[in-house]
């Protein structure tokens, strides 16, 4: 398709199913979703080439909107390479009459990654001197703006009157700026755009329909503890924090204030939801504790220790001092999840989650009736491929009226949109899993 004629619609949802099926993640919450990409002039823009692919990736069909300023720094063809649809220019083009009038008709959100200053400037007196700018005035979708610029030009007082602007307009949502290492000579600041993958979730945030979750507060705990055995050396176990990260970013995609209660992990927090650090159960516990009161949702996702040395040591334990063998006297720690379930509002909902090496499915049973959850959790520890440290996860819910859904090998990120499935089902005042 050549650059300045309409857009073909490239979506439909079979095609981009077959070609998700071998991703890690699914294309919820962006499948089907069809996003305008606006690209402005700086050096940012580079960055806009993957924000595009990912999109798509996801499912998203993607029409790139470039500036005359934006093509003196990344190539329309890159766009075309990554989208498979060839990116728009022309207010003008032969053949594109109306053509802004059908992008903002069409589209589902309007994204510009990078929102330069002379962008804010336009976009907040709603100016439309160009293909962008008329887009986003036929448009009623959602905007999506990631700003980037020199840290200056961000600190001025009229950048700062347009960001407000555009920060209290209906739809419109702000991704960044993230501080950082600038432009070679500009040093370090804020005005760096934001992350790509910050901008896709931010986008699938904006596209999601609003649903149960849309301003629920949702408490998530995630990852390990640690208890301490002397200064140095502690006792844990393997959880990696993946389901509870996983869990905290579709309870965000889903329209949800999160907050992430979590212990030491691998990941990387998910954008946009609120994380309290944490090292051991009593951390956790106190954590949770204060929060839980006004969750709508607590999901109990962390893989807490069930014990604790009774005596930690203040000093490193010297190998020549123990003798040969070092005996350490554990005590319980509280249970966490159970006592967050007699503290929660009425009409809340409770998951737990039951991760067991033999007889998964009834022992998740009894925990859910000994500690009250609504729904529980079931998956299997020692699994190569489920459980601590993967990528995917092979899970049955299960629900206090004794319903049960097995689901097969899974992405975590699917296995946690499932879930949030089932919760909101219990939120909309039924009961099927």
């Amino acid at each position: 398709m050549s650059p300045g004629s309409p857009a073909e619609d490239a979506r439909e949802p079979g095609a981009a199913g077959d070609r998700l099926a071998g991703a890690l993640e699914p294309g919820l919450p962006w499948l089907g979703r069809r996003v305008v990409l606006g690209v402005c002039g700086g050096i940012a823009a580079y960055k806009s080439i993957q924000v595009a692919r990912d999109l798509t990736l996801h499912g998203a069909a993607v029409d790139v909107v470039l500036t005359s300023a934006a093509r003196r720094f990344v190539a329309p063809l890159a766009f075309e390479g990554v989208t498979g649809r060839g990116p728009l220019i022309d207010l003008f083009a032969v053949g594109g009459a109306a053509l802004h009038v059908a992008l903002g008709r069409d589209a589902d959100c309007v994204c510009v990654a990078p929102a330069t200053a002379d962008f804010l400037a336009r976009s907040a007196s709603g100016r439309a001197g160009d293909l962008l700018g008329t887009v986003l005035t036929a448009s009623d979708a959602p905007v999506v703006f990631a700003p980037a610029m020199n840290d200056r030009m961000f600190a001025h007082p009229r950048t700062r009157a347009n960001l407000a602007l555009l920060d209290a307009a209906p739809g419109h949502y702000r991704v960044g700026p993230a501080t950082g290492r600038l432009a070679a000579g500009e040093g370090s600041g804020p005005g760096r755009m934001a992350d790509p993958s910050a901008i896709v979730d931010a986008v699938g945030r904006a596209v999601h329909p609003c649903g149960t979750l849309s301003g629920a507060r949702v408490l998530v705990t995630s990852g390990p503890t640690r208890e301490p055995l002397d200064a140095v050396r502690f006792v844990g176990n393997r959880s990696s924090g993946k389901m509870g990260y996983a869990l905290a970013r579709a309870a965000w995609l889903r329209g949800a204030e999160v907050t992430l209660v979590t212990g030491p992990g691998v990941e990387a927090a998910p954008f946009g939801v609120d994380v309290v650090r944490v090292e051991t159960a009593l951390d956790m516990r106190d954590a949770v504790v204060e929060a839980v009161g006004d969750a709508d949702v607590a999901v109990h996702a962390a893989a807490v220790g069930d014990f604790r040395p009774a005596s930690p040591r203040k000093d490193k334990l010297k190998r020549e001092s123990a003798g040969g063998e070092v005996a350490v006297r554990m005590v319980e720690n509280p249970d966490i999840a159970a006592e967050s379930a007699t503290r929660m509002k009425p009409n809340a909902v409770s998951v737990g989650f039951a991760l067991e090496t033999t007889d998964l499915v009834e022992r998740a049973a009894g925990k859910l009736a000994a500690k009250g959850f609504d729904l529980i959790v079931a998956n299997p520890a020692g699994a190569p491929d489920a459980g601590f440290e993967a990528d995917t996860n092979r899970v049955t819910i299960l629900d206090r009226e004794g319903r049960r859904k097995a689901l097969p090998l899974m992405a975590k990120f699917t296995v946690a949109w499932e879930i949030f499935n089932a919760v909101e089902e219990r939120l909309r005042g039924g009961v099927r899993v």
